[in-house]
């Protein structure tokens, strides 16, 4: 069993890395960047020179090349930068002719602007280098030599055990990025770490200037503010999250007042989740409505075959399948609005549960049918299987060999599909979110690719890809915890 979970993790992995790099190719590649700036405001103000400058550097900053001035060539690549800067020089035709040998394109901006005359390297990456650049800063690595601050030389680095505002054993870092490198808190997963980061890099156009995960993972609405006690002894009502404390360069007073060091650069904390958890809410409510009402009709439906309560199962099966989702949405959203429920989330917000029953009660019912045709297709295959014309020889009951027998055989590939409907339930759903305008990740996808947000769509492609396989995984592995019989160790000369 050992070296079967093993090899499904290492190709779990693989296949995960295949996925991630095809759709890097694809929206670096196939995408015209003109859409990149369809939607920056910043971009559309420009002119001339100031215009491809900007361009360059924002591209640079999201993946699809590598770009210098003349300054940062000269910085870079020369033993004499002052020299290397002026036009004509030996020097700088030297460094010049080494940065095209490198691949790069050097261009003399020539549109009229204060920029005309200045000299720039361009180099775009290829297929392998945008993949190998991915990957590349995909995980950033806190470390005691991370911060170089000029005004602070003198600056201790160290990891340590200390404690944070909760009193509890932490290990911290001076020289870090991150103050807190190891802690824990009452938040699940209750063991946090800040030693080891995914980047993905920063929204763009959307949410801009913002990292992509920051904009999905981050709380919303308004800032949470709670009574706190600050390391310098403060006490007040803030909504600061200590735990997430960096390295700040440059202090206000009121920083300097609660913490005392340069380790004041904290998130906030919001009233509301954050999108991930928006849509886990929901997804996760309907998930569990859907199995409450589902298993128990299906099996009834099995149990009493050709009967009223099967007739009736199979009507409601063949309606909601027939119908257009999004009909049944508006249509149950008209039913829901004549008994005072809100036709949009924002009506009453997170703090009201009348915000929750439509949407939550439209994704259970969606979901229904399937399970329930699924179920009683199972259950009823199982009724003329040997075992279950022996166990009516022995004079066991209907009800003991439906409960005892066929339920417990026909569960078997339901529950292989518990564990990705259980983590897929963070992808959050797109038709309902978006009427009833709930702010969770579900229009995240399709807003990204028509945005041309690149970083978000590798972002959520990479999460949406990582939790699908391991999801499959898991499946195999509770099927063997239902039914022992079940093997997933290949054995020789099957």
């Amino acid at each position: 069993m050992k070296k079967y979970i093993l090899t499904r993790l290492v190709k779990s992995i693989i296949s995960i890395l295949i996925v991630v790099s095809i759709v890097v190719i694809m929206v670096y590649k196939l995408v015209p960047i003109s859409k990149v700036f369809e939607n920056d405001d910043a971009y559309r103000k420009l002119k001339a020179n100031q215009k491809d400058v900007y361009s360059w550097t924002k591209l640079k900053q999201l993946g699809y090349l590598d770009y210098y001035n003349m300054a940062e060539m000269a910085q870079k690549y020369s033993e004499n930068p002052k020299e290397a800067v002026e036009i004509g020089s030996e020097e700088n035709k030297r460094l010049l002719s080494e940065m095209e040998k490198k691949g790069y394109t050097v261009k003399t901006l020539d549109k009229n602007d204060k920029l005309r005359g200045s000299v720039v390297a361009i180099k775009y990456y290829n297929s392998l280098e945008l993949i190998g650049g991915f990957f590349k800063r995909l995980i950033s690595v806190d470390n005691k030599n991370a911060i170089q601050d000029e005004n602070n030389p003198d600056m201790e680095r160290k990891y340590y055990w200390g404690k944070t505002q909760n009193g509890l054993v932490a290990l911290q870092c001076e020289g870090c990025k991150f103050k807190n490198q190891l802690y824990f808190n009452g938040s699940f997963p209750f063991i946090h770490q800040n030693k080891f980061r995914l980047n993905f890099g920063e929204s763009f156009p959307m949410h801009k200037g913002i990292m992509t995960l920051d904009v999905i993972g981050k709380g919303q609405g308004s800032a949470k503010k709670i009574d706190q006690k600050f390391p310098t002894g403060y006490e007040g009502k803030e909504a600061d999250n200590q735990y997430s404390r960096q390295y700040k360069y440059k202090l206000t007073k009121a920083e300097e007042k609660k913490y005392g060091d340069n380790y004041a650069d904290v998130e906030k904390r919001f009233d509301s989740p954050s999108m991930i958890g928006t849509s886990y809410l929901f997804g996760i409510c309907s998930l569990i409505l859907t199995y409450l009402f589902a298993l128990p009709f299906g099996v009834a439906m099995a149990r009493n075959k050709g009967k009223f309560i099967d007739k009736l199962g199979i009507v409601y099966i063949n309606l909601l399948i027939a119908v257009p989702s999004l009909a049944f949405i508006f249509f149950m959203k008209y039913l829901g609005n004549n008994i005072g429920l809100p036709d949009k989330f924002a009506q009453l917000g997170f703090g009201d549960i009348r915000s929750y029953i439509l949407p939550i009660v439209i994704l259970a019912l969606l979901s229904t049918p399937s399970l329930m045709m699924w179920i009683r297709r199972y259950m009823v295959d199982q009724q003329n299987a040997d075992y279950v014309k022996f166990a009516k020889a022995k004079g066991l009951t209907k009800r003991e060999i439906s409960k005892n027998h066929i339920l417990k055989n026909a569960i078997i590939p339901i529950v292989n599909g518990i564990p990705g409907s259980i983590i897929l339930a963070i992808s959050g759903a797109v038709i309902t979110e978006s009427i009833f305008a709930i702010p969770g990740m579900g229009k995240m996808l399709p807003d990204s690719i028509k945005a041309a947000n690149n970083n978000m769509v590798i972002t959520l492609t990479f999460i949406f890809t990582t939790l699908s396989v391991f999801s499959v995984f898991l499946g195999d592995l509770l099927m063997t915890k239902v039914d022992p019989r079940i093997s997933l160790n290949v054995k020789e000369g099957e």
